[in-house]
Formats: C-alpha cells, sequence, structure tokens
C-alpha cells in the first residue's frame, strides 16, 4: 500500500514549508518532494489556518531576502563567465553571461512584486506648468464672463436659424 501525499494540517509540516521558503526556496518546489503536501493543500491551509497564513506571510517577506542575497551572489559569480579553449586561449562565454542575467532579471522581477515599496521600480511623475491661484471673487467673475460669452453665442446663433 502507497501513501499519498499528507492532506491534514500538521504544525511540523507547515514549519518545514515555511522554514524552507524563508530561504529561499518555491512553494512549487518544495511541493514536488517526496512526503509533501500538494500546493493545493497548501493553499486551502491557508485559507483556513490563521495562524499558518500568519507563518506563510512572514516568511514570504524573509524569501525577499534570500532571494536579494542570490542575486548579489549569481551577480558577483565570475567563475564560469570564461571558458579556455584546446589552445588555452580565453573565451567569453556569452550563454553564461546572459543566463545568469536573466537570473538576476528574474529575482529583481520577483523582488518587486514581494516587496514592492523596499525593491519595486520607483515612479516618479514631474508635472509642469503653472498653478493660478485666484480669489473666489476672481474666479466668480471669470464664471460670469465665459457664461456671458455663451449666452451671447447661443443668442447669436438663434438669430441665425430665423
Amino acid at each position: 500500500m502507497t501513501l499519498g501525499r499528507p492532506s491534514s494540517f500538521t504544525q511540523e509540516t507547515a514549519d518545514v514549508i515555511c522554514e524552507r521558503i524563508a530561504g529561499g526556496a518555491s512553494l512549487r518546489s518544495i511541493c514536488r518532494e517526496e512526503g509533501m503536501p500538494s500546493q493545493t493543500t497548501v493553499f486551502r491551509w491557508l485559507r483556513d489556518q490563521a495562524d499558518f497564513r500568519e507563518q506563510y506571510a512572514r516568511a514570504r517577506d524573509d524569501q525577499a531576502e534570500a532571494i536579494f542575497d542570490e542575486m548579489l551572489e549569481i551577480a558577483d559569480d565570475g567563475r564560469r563567465d570564461y571558458t579556455v579553449d584546446e589552445e588555452g586561449r580565453m573565451l567569453v562565454d556569452h550563454d553564461h553571461i546572459q543566463r545568469a542575467k536573466l537570473r538576476v532579471d528574474s529575482r529583481k522581477w520577483v523582488l518587486g512584486k514581494l516587496k514592492p515599496k523596499k525593491y519595486g521600480e520607483r515612479i516618479e511623475h514631474e508635472l509642469s506648468g503653472s498653478v493660478n491661484q485666484q480669489t473666489d471673487a476672481q474666479l466668480d467673475s471669470r464664471i460670469a464672463l465665459l457664461l456671458a460669452k455663451t449666452q451671447e453665442t447661443v443668442d447669436g446663433d438663434a438669430g441665425n436659424e430665423r
């Protein structure tokens, strides 16, 4: 008889999941492992278990920091950026460099989603022009003038229709 995936909530399993997430692992990779619940089960636990939901949220916060550290390690690791051919010449491994760039960029995107205030792109809006500060009396006068012009146009158009 084979045992299926666990489906009943246990704090022990929740602790393992959250510890692994805090270390940078994805829920998908954790749930692929033997003896771990399916993602669907974990999502159900998140809906049903308030304490687990809070623990999971803290683990996701910690995960962002782990991903940040991992991103720096990838960017700083140049060990495979060059290869040596059979004649002993050093050659740039452009594929490896591009792959490392993709890994860093993917993590940057994820960090921006996990912690947008800390790691999201800063968007600045610049306004140009001037603000014309007018008193209520000045605004009332301007409105009256515009209404009078509008009335003149309406009266003029009415006279042309006759």
